[in-house]
């Protein structure tokens, strides 16, 4: 199974710190589904951003095509949980 997250963010410390709670997260779901993949992607330019938001100022995060959080710092817990979701819908 696959997990594919884009962070969208035009600065690099937000973006940086979106990253640290999507692998804090992945690393809790890696001890019950070992094996699964996960592709990350920073989207940085406006008009890249611009196909799923058009909030700019804050990241914002999309989990396998769909938006999930925008224009706030998700969580650890907000982000295990859209995960999971991802999982359920892949099953």
């Amino acid at each position: 199974m696959h997990i594919s997250v884009k962070i969208l963010g035009t600065k690099s410390p937000q973006r940086y710190a979106v990253r640290r709670a999507v692998l804090a997260a992945w690393n809790e779901l890696l001890h019950e589904h070992p094996g699964l993949e996960l592709d990350i992607l920073e989207l940085k330019e406006l008009l890249e951003i611009q196909r799923y938001t058009q909030v700019f100022v804050y990241p914002s995060l999309v989990v396998n095509e769909q938006l999930v959080c925008v224009g706030r710092f998700p969580s650890k817990d907000d982000i295990l949980g859209w995960f999971q979701q991802a999982l359920q819908k892949e099953a």
